[in-house]
């Protein structure tokens, strides 16, 4: 197929040492080449194949996804006998967090790889995750469910997953702090208006308020990061109470 010829040329000019980087990061030979190929092909590029379709890294990190969410599921389900299903939920979404997939991807320097028209500095933070995600789709299109296990205990459970840290994290602090206003009966209300002053990027402001109090403020380049941006602040000034409440 010419745009895999085209891409692995490129590879071969660019990068003479990317399936021999590639195979460390794996821990075993890839057998199709293309998958991996796929993987690190940005959208960009705008390379489909005969019969229309786009081929880049997106369609893999459905895969990819769903492959973490499973193992990841297997793996708590084994290691904690007591957690009941919310529980259990809330462990695995705290594991394939988009930040924690983020830190996954930078930390195998998976941006290092990427064929792209785009610079990498314009890049968001989300490629890394959706890099591993990626990465991971193709591994189990390749080599099938166990080497896929394999992988994700090398690199994500065996190294990252702490069953006692990870029950002190806090993945959303705005779902946290509303579920507390809730239960506590007191009223809030996240208050976002475009900000964009000098910045070339739009950006947004939040007031929030608590019992018609502003108890914080944040600036962001979207509404969701903006809230849970102030939604921190707003925990670290209330931590004590927040925190007694949920251990009681």
């Amino acid at each position: 197929m010419n745009y895999i010829r085209n891409i692995l040329n490129s590879r071969s000019n660019d990068n003479g040492n990317f399936f021999l980087q590639l195979k460390n990061i794996l821990g075993f030979k890839p057998k199709n080449k293309n998958y991996y190929i796929t993987a690190f092909t940005h959208r960009s590029m705008n390379i489909k194949d005969k019969k229309g379709n786009a081929i880049n890294y997106e369609r893999l990190e459905f895969v990819g996804d769903a492959m973490l969410s499973s193992v990841i599921a297997a793996y708590l389900f084994s290691e904690v006998p007591h957690g009941d299903e919310g529980y259990l939920t809330k462990m695995r979404s705290k594991i394939v967090s988009r930040e924690h997939l983020n830190e996954l991807g930078k930390e195998l320097n998976l941006i290092d790889f990427v064929e792209s028209k785009i610079s990498k500095s314009n890049f968001g933070n989300n490629i890394h995750g959706n890099l591993f995600e990626a990465l991971v789709g193709a591994i189990f299109l390749d080599r099938g469910y166990r080497y896929c296990e394999k992988f994700i205990f090398k690199r994500v459970i065996n190294p990252h997953v702490d069953i006692e840290t990870l029950e002190g994290k806090v993945i959303s602090y705005k779902s946290l702090l509303i579920e507390w206003c809730q239960k506590e009966k007191k009223t809030f209300d996240y208050n976002v208006y475009e900000d964009t002053g000098n910045d070339n990027l739009k950006h947004f402001s939040v007031k929030l308020s608590i019992d018609d109090k502003v108890v914080a403020k944040a600036r962001a380049t979207s509404k969701k990061k903006a809230e849970e941006k102030a939604s921190k602040r707003a925990f670290f000034a209330f931590q004590n109470k927040i925190t007694k409440f949920f251990n009681e």
